[in-house]
This record gives structure tokens, sequence and C-alpha cells, in this order.
């Protein structure tokens, strides 16, 4: 009797072992399966999470037509719309870094600029706790201003002048932010860039920053370390030709530089807009555009539809693209208007410029472009049928149609 009943203990025994045994089991595979979807979160931590990595996408109407993939980096998907939402964080984080602005003490940032770049500053310093003063020219498209505003920045619209005039937008920015506060100077290792705080250790004492997207070797590392990386690994490390326009300069020269870097056999074109010098710069090595000559200056330094890109000077940030820019296209305003009225039809200024770089390599070959923003700040002026014919620019979609039929090959060389 008695070993029956140590029998039975020892099978309830093992009974009991068995249900933990399968408890702890279960136990286990529930904590596994909860670490693993804890590996799987990918949550970013407020706007500056949201900016970069942003989709390569493949434009299907021109590279089927052309047999050559045509690939457009979709930087239109940043939170403040645009590229320069990649400068103004790497900016303001460099800033930040040299001590020479703290958030929450009532710092302002200044910035002269056309619309975008100053988006992307009043979107990141309404995130990071900043004021922030945008200086424009009184004549860029509306929604600009209009997103300015919403975003709280404070606005001020200037007539056009050349960048020697003292109330150029630039100039009136870096001024303004040096009489922010007392004791203005350039601060070193920022190119220029002003603060108007001289006392870094002034915990307490809000500072006027200018910052200077044209000249601050932040704009040109924003591309190097972020877009060109990104380019280079989502195109499954392959790119033949990489085609962007130019205003400061820091996205062709950041981004070429590193996918150079990559592929030295790289082909890097601008696309420069009608008025631009830059074209001439790298064709011929003068800055100087027929516009510009005596007796046929316009009202602006620049002037075409096409909104932040082409300039007439050569900045800091353009100085580092020099080197490594093997070409230049002119695309004018009615090519731009044509291609971006293709470009809604069937599924702008840098794909007039890929669709004539890929003609040039083989088929297979890979061309990567900047799709800039979406469109969606220039509808009272690139968009608006209306306000193009007033201006004397055609709306002609064949004209894109037409490019896409050629097959000539163009030259390469400087």
């Amino acid at each position: 009797m008695a070993a029956k009943r140590q029998n039975i203990d020892l099978l309830i025994g093992i009974a009991i072992g068995l249900a933990f045994s399968a408890s702890t089991i279960s136990l286990v595979n529930r904590f596994t399966s909860w670490l693993g979807r804890r590996k799987e979160e990918d949550i970013v931590d407020g706007v500056p999470g949201l900016i970069g990595n942003t989709p390569l996408l493949r434009i299907k109407s021109l590279s089927d037509a052309l047999g050559v993939d045509i690939l457009g980096k979709a930087e239109f998907l940043n939170p403040g719309g645009s590229v320069k939402d990649r400068v103004a964080m790497k900016i303001i984080d460099d800033a930040e870094a040299s001590g020479y602005l703290k958030p929450g003490i009532g710092s302002r940032i200044f910035e002269g600029t056309v619309g975008s770049t100053g988006i992307s500053i009043a979107t990141l310093a309404a995130a990071r706790g900043y004021n922030t003063t945008i200086i424009m020219p009184d004549d860029v498209a509306a929604e600009k201003a209009l997103a300015l505003r919403a975003l709280g920045a404070d606005v001020e619209k200037v007539r056009p002048a050349s960048i020697v005039d003292k109330k150029q937008f630039v100039n009136l920015a870096k001024s303004k932010a040096a009489a922010y506060g007392t004791n203005a100077r350039s601060l070193p290792g920022l190119d220029g860039v002003v603060s108007s705080d001289q006392d870094l250790d002034a915990k307490d004492q809000p500072r006027g920053f200018f910052a200077d997207q044209f000249e601050n070797r932040s704009n040109f590392e924003a591309h190097y370390q972020g877009t060109g990386p990104e380019i280079w690994r989502q195109s499954g490390c392959k790119v033949d030709a990489f085609v962007s326009g130019a205003g400061t300069g820091g996205t062709i020269a950041g981004a070429g530089q590193y996918l150079r870097e990559k592929n030295p056999k790289i082909i890097v074109v601008l696309s420069d807009p009608e008025g631009s010098g830059l074209y001439n710069k790298v064709k011929h090595g003068v800055m100087f555009d027929a516009k510009e000559s005596e007796g046929r200056k316009r009202r602006h330094q620049v002037d075409t539809v096409v909104e932040g890109i082409g300039i007439n000077r050569l900045t800091k940030n353009f100085e580092y693209a020099l080197p490594i820019i093997d070409d230049a296209i002119r695309v004018s305003d009615v090519e731009a208007v044509s291609m971006s009225r293709f470009i809604v039809k069937n599924d702008a200024c840098n794909l007039v410029a890929a669709v004539k770089v890929a003609k040039r390599l083989p088929r297979s070959g890979r061309v990567v472009t900047i799709l800039c923003d979406s469109g969606s700040r220039h509808y009272s002026k690139f968009w608006n049928d209306e306000y193009l014919e007033a201006a004397g620019i055609r709306v002609d979609i064949s004209l894109t149609e037409d490019l896409l039929k050629q097959n000539t090959i163009q030259s390469t060389s400087k």
C-alpha cells in the first residue's frame, strides 16, 4: 500500500512538474515574443526624428521611356516639406553643440531666404524652443509667407536687391541677428555665422543667431553625412549620375562629394535655370549670364519662375562643389513648366536635366536627382497658367514629349 502511495505521489509530482514546465515555457515564449515586438518598434522622437531617410523613387514615365532608371530622392516627404529640413536641423544642431544656441531662453534664429529654408528653420525652431525671424523678397510665392506665419515665424518682406546692398534680404538677416542683444561678433568655426551674445557662458541671456545657409558649412555636412549616404544605400550602391540644382550649393556639394568618393566614375551635373551665373561658372569658369549684360539687366539677378535655385554669386557651399561637378545643363522656364505638367499627367527643373543626362548613359544606367519639394508652395506662380501666360512663359507639354523621343548624346566635358 505504501509503495502504491509513493507511485501516486510520484505521478502527481511529475504532473505538477510538467504543468509548471509548460507554464514556464509558455511564459518564456510570451516574454520572448514581447521582446521581439519591442525590437521591431520603430518610434521616432518628435519632429526631428521625421527628417531624412526619404524614399528613393523611380520615375516610371521617364525611366520607361528612356530605358534608364531615373530616380528621385523624395525630399518633399520631410516634415517641413523640402530638402531644406536637413540643412535647418544640422545648422541648429551644430549651433547648439558649439554653445551658440540654447533652447528655452528666448533666443531667436534669423535667416534670409526665398522660402523653403525659412519654413524648415521655423518648423525645427518651434520644436526646439526658439523664435524665428525670416526675411525674404517681397515677390516670392504667397504660400511661403503664409506657411511661415502659420509656424509662428515673424516674416519681413523686402524689395529684391543685389548682395552688395545692405538692404538685401540675407544681409538684413545678418545685421538683425547681430543687433539682437549686445556684443555682436563673428563666430569662428561656423563660417562667419553671427551671434549677438559674446559671452557663451551667459546661461540665461537670449541671443540672436544668423543661420547663414549660403556660407555655413553645416549645409554641406547635412548632405555629405545624410543625403549622400542614403542615396548610395537605397540605390544598392549603384549610381551612374547625380543631377542637382543649386541655390546655396549645399546639396550638390555634399551629396555629390559623398557619391564621388563611393564611385569615382560618377557624373555629377548641375541643373541651372535661366539668369543664373552658375552654369557659366562650371562651363567657362566665369560667374556671368547674358541676361546680366548692359542694357538687359532685369529686376532680379536670377529672373526665373523656378524659385530656390540659381544665383549670381559664388557661395562657400558652392565652392565645395566646383571640384566634383563634371557638367552643367541650362534649363529654361518653359522646359521646367513642360516637365512638371508631363509628370503630373503621366505618373521641374532637375528632372529636365536628369533626362538629358540619362541620354548619355547606356541602357540600364541610373540617374539620381532631388525632388526638392511637392510644389504646393508654388500654386500662385509656377502652377498658375494665368500667371505664366502674363509672364510670357508658355505651357507646352510637347516639349518634354519631344525631348524623350530624341536620341542625341551631349558632351560631358566642361
